[in-house]
């Protein structure tokens, strides 16, 4: 029994990824199938994207604009920016 192990190792374990090749070589030279036409298609390509027919509100925080901008001119730490004049 001290040879069988190798022997049906090499005869069967080993042939799975050699199946495996064979047929990724057999599935990618086939030729394409040839694509049927379908009843319902209604110009081939996926759905444009179309704007919105009514225009954008603008975009005001309930203070207006004004307190949307409170933290321009300032770092992370809240400390103000000197700026030069």
């Amino acid at each position: 029994m001290e040879g069988f192990w190798p022997i049906f190792f090499l005869l069967v374990v080993l042939k799975i990824p050699v199946f495996g090749a064979l047929w990724l070589v057999w599935w990618a030279s086939r030729s394409p199938e040839p694509e049927t036409a379908q009843k319902d298609s209604d110009g081939g390509g996926p759905e444009r994207w179309r704007p919105s027919p009514y225009p954008r509100r603008p975009n005001h925080s309930p203070g207006g604009p004004a307190v949307a901008r409170r933290g321009a001119g300032r770092l992370p730490n809240g400390r103000i920016l000197k700026t030069a004049r």
